[in-house]
């Protein structure tokens, strides 16, 4: 109809879910809120039907923790000599110049890497998900070897 207006209010109620934790884990937080009324809060399980209670302190668990902090080595080696990776770092890489040094992964057999070569070991994730290289690396240069071995491991 022309010239007419207005607008219809019902009333209606409101549902959001959080995907929270606390001591035991992750569990389900319901918020609903009615028109005119306040809000009321329900925990469930992850299933949205078995009641829970939480233990703890209830934080969200998609907040990270504070990054790790990493330190970083770079070892140059020109001729006979060693470098020892112990096991536990989070990336080792290594470059050939010249020569053909080793490496030798966990007390396993040494294996020649030519000139050219350029290899890196890592983790995705450190920190709280722990990962780290479980093997120790030992690369070994003799005379007219030239390479660059570096690091990364959580201080």
């Amino acid at each position: 109809m022309s010239g007419t207006n207005g607008s219809v209010a019902a009333a209606a109620s409101d549902v959001e879910h959080e995907v929270l934790c606390d001591d035991a884990g992750p569990f389900l937080r319901r918020y609903t809120s009615t028109a005119g009324g306040a809000p009321t809060v329900t925990d469930t399980e992850l299933d949205g039907a078995t009641p829970y209670t939480p233990s703890g302190t209830v934080t969200r668990c998609d907040v990270p923790g504070p990054a790790p902090l990493v330190e970083a080595t770079v070892e140059r080696v020109t001729g006979a000599g060693a470098v020892t990776i112990p096991a536990g770092a989070r990336s080792v890489t290594v470059v050939v110049y010249a020569g053909a040094p080793t490496v030798a992964i966990g007390g396993g057999t040494a294996t020649a890497l030519p000139a050219g070569t350029s290899l890196t070991w890592g983790v995705n994730q450190g920190g709280a998900a722990g990962e780290a290289l479980a093997d120790e690396l030992v690369f070994t240069g003799a005379g007219g070897d030239d390479f660059l071995v570096t690091t990364t491991r959580e201080a």
